[in-house]
């Protein structure tokens, strides 16, 4: 079976004031999301192998078109993240299989490295869930001040028949972190840690 997509919607946020004061440089974040035909809604199936090459596939064209949106170049992209909605008549495994076995290769390389574990989320839902697709720096996840999420919401997905798979990146952090820990400039890029 063919991929088939309906949709792919991209979102950008610019960032300049959070609370009551302004940001220092405004950055923005950005997601990148498709809706996409869910080949194994209403039947189980054990070898969910054509989902894992979908995740590969839609993990590199989501990436690249976060990072064309923000009009960046990959190595701005500063951290990431991952997430799926699946509809009713699907799996949670539906979405683990799209996400984590192959999707995080292409996803890397269309933001210009990471060496972090790309964080995820996912849930099973119908048309108008919500998602919070949890984001950190890429290059270190213990960077508190990258902690972040961002929402995705379809109106219309995903169908009980279908996934939504979303990708988000951003070219900055909190507006005004001030809680402390390892900053960017002590990371030392070794395990994708610290």
């Amino acid at each position: 079976m063919d991929l088939i997509i309906r949709k792919v919607v991209t979102v950008v946020e610019e960032v300049c004031m959070d609370g009551q004061k302004a940001v220092a440089k405004p950055y923005q974040k950005c997601v990148a999301a498709a809706v996409i035909k869910n080949p194994f809604a209403g039947v189980y199936a054990e070898d969910l192998s054509l989902l894992t090459d979908v995740g590969e596939y839609l993990g590199g064209v989501l990436a690249e078109k976060a990072v064309r949106a923000m009009g960046i170049a990959p190595e701005q992209a500063e951290s990431y993240g991952k997430g799926a909605i699946i509809g009713m008549n699907g799996e949670l495994e539906h979405g683990a299989a799209i996400l984590h076995p192959k999707l995080g290769k292409p996803m890397r390389d269309a933001v210009g490295g990471g060496k972090a574990i790309i964080p995820s989320a996912k849930k099973l839902g119908g048309p108008g869930t919500t998602l919070d697709v949890p984001l950190h720096y890429k290059d270190a996840a213990f960077v508190r001040t990258h902690y972040d999420a961002m929402e995705v919401r379809f109106h219309d997905a995903p169908a009980a028949d279908e996934i939504v798979v979303a990708v988000a990146v951003t070219t900055g952090g909190r507006p005004h972190p001030r809680i402390g820990g390892l900053q960017i400039e002590e990371i030392k890029g070794e395990d994708g840690l610290r």
